[in-house]
C-alpha cells in the first residue's frame, strides 16, 4: 500500500475517529486504525465493538492495500510532522513508512484482516435529517443522560420516530429534556430506540453545518451516514420509562425570563450553595425573583431580577447546576419557567419543540 496525503487532511481524519479507540482494551486490534487506500480516497476505521467510526479523505493512491496501525501514537506522529505533505507506504509484513520532509518514522502495525468487519445495514428503517438539526438536538438533550450504570437503559438518549415526529428524550430521573423535530418517513418505520451515550458523543461531534445526516435502523445497531463519515453503534437494548407521564399537566404561573441574565444570576448566587444540600432557592413575588443560596457555614448570596410577574408568591428550590444546564444549551432570547406550586416540578420551556422537567428540592425555611 502506499499513498500521498496532506497533513492537514490525514489529522482532521485521524482526529475523528480516535475518540472512538479504548485505553483499556485488552485486544491490541481495537488500539488500531483501520486504513485503506484505493480509488484515490484513503479510508479510516476505528471501533471498540459497541461503536465504530469510518472516516473517507481524498488521497493520491499509487498502490491500494490496507492495514492497521496504533491509533493514538499515529494520531501523535501525524501532528508533529514537519512537512504539509505526507508519503506513507506499507509492505508485506505491516511495517509502514511515513515520511514527511526530513523526518522518517517506521511504525509496526497489524494486517486488516484481524479487524473486526462493521455490520451492514440491510433493509433498515431509514430517516434523514439536516446534520446542524440534528447536532442542536442532541445539544439540547445530551446534558440530561444518566451516568448512574444500574439504570442502564437511561445511559443514553431516546430516538422515538412517531407520526412524523422525531422525538428526543434524556432523563436520569431528577430531570428530563426533550426536544421534538418534525421529519417524514412511512408509518411502517415507526420505532423507540436507545442511542448510548458515547455513540451520542460522537455524533454531536461529527455533525456539521452543512448537509444532511442519514439515520439507519436494524435490528440492534444504528447507523449515522454523514457523507463523509460514518459512525455506526449498538443500541441499549431495554423498553424507556414512559417519560410523558412525568411532565406536569397545566401550569398555574407562567413566566417570561432573560435566558442569559436569568443564567448568569444563578451562576454567581451557586458559587455560595452548600456541597450537601446543593440547592438554590428561587422567590417569585409581584414584578421580581429573588434568587437564594444560603448554608450555616459558607455563607449566604442574594440576587434579584426583575421580570414581568402578577401571580401569587411562590419559593421553590431546585440544584443549580441542573437550573443552568438547558440555560446554557439553548439559543433562545426568552425562556418560559413553568410552575404548579412549591412542590410540583418546574418546567422550562422554549419555543415550541424544547422542554425541561425539573424536580424541586426541599426548601429549608
Amino acid at each position: 500500500m502506499k499513498f500521498t496525503i496532506s497533513k492537514e487532511s490525514l489529522q482532521q481524519a485521524i482526529n475523528q475517529v480516535q475518540h472512538v479507540v479504548s485505553t483499556r482494551t485488552t485486544l491490541a486490534i481495537l488500539s488500531n486504525v483501520l486504513l485503506r487506500a484505493k480509488d484515490g480516497v484513503l479510508e479510516l476505521t476505528t471501533t471498540d465493538l459497541d461503536v465504530g467510526v469510518t472516516c473517507s479523505v481524498a488521497a493520491e493512491v499509487s498502490e491500494e492495500g490496507a492495514t492497521t496501525l496504533p491509533a493514538r501514537r499515529l494520531a501523535t506522529i501525524v501532528r508533529e510532522l514537519p512537512a504539509d505533505e505526507v508519503d506513507i507506504s506499507v509492505d508485506e509484513k505491516n511495517y509502514a513508512s511515513i515520511r514527511s520532509g526530513p523526518s522518517y518514522f517506521k511504525v509496526v502495525g497489524l494486517t486488516s484482516e484481524e479487524f473486526p468487519a462493521l455490520p451492514r445495514f440491510e433493509n433498515a428503517r431509514e430517516f434523514t435529517l439536516p446534520q446542524q438539526i440534528m447536532r442542536d438536538c442532541l445539544r439540547k438533550t445530551s446534558y440530561a443522560i444518566s451516568t448512574d450504570e444500574t439504570r442502564y437503559v437511561l445511559n443514553g438518549i431516546l430516538f422515538s420516530f412517531k407520526n412524523n415526529t422525531l422525538t428526543m428524550v434524556a432523563t436520569d430521573g431528577r430531570r428530563l429534556a426533550m426536544v421534538e423535530q418534525e421529519i417524514e418517513f412511512p408509518q411502517s418505520h415507526e420505532v423507540d430506540i436507545i442511542v448510548p451515550t458515547k455513540a451520542v458523543n460522537e455524533l454531536a461531534r461529527l455533525c456539521g453545518d452543512q448537509g444532511d445526516v442519514t439515520i439507519r435502523v436494524a435490528a440492534n445497531q444504528i447507523g449515522f451516514d454523514l457523507g463523509e463519515s460514518l459512525l455506526i453503534s449498538k443500541l441499549i437494548d431495554g423498553n424507556y420509562p414512559n417519560y410523558r407521564q412525568v411532565i406536569p399537566g397545566e401550569a398555574k404561573e407562567r413566566i417570561v425570563l432573560e435566558r442569559e441574565a436569568f443564567l448568569r444570576s444563578i451562576g454567581r448566587v451557586a458559587l455560595l450553595a452548600s456541597d450537601k444540600s446543593n440547592s438554590v432557592k428561587f422567590q417569585f413575588t409581584k414584578g421580581q425573583v429573588e434568587i437564594i443560596a444560603s448554608s450555616p457555614d459558607i455563607g449566604e448570596a442574594r440576587e434579584t431580577i426583575a421580570i414581568n410577574y402578577k401571580g401569587k408568591d411562590i419559593t421553590i428550590a431546585f440544584n443549580p447546576e441542573f437550573t443552568m444546564a438547558p440555560l446554557r444549551n439553548l439559543s433562545a432570547e426568552e425562556i418560559s419557567f413553568n410552575l404548579i406550586d412549591e412542590i410540583s416540578p418546574g418546567v422550562i420551556r422554549s419555543g415550541e419543540h424544547f422542554l425541561y422537567v425539573l424536580m424541586p428540592m426541599r426548601v429549608n425555611s
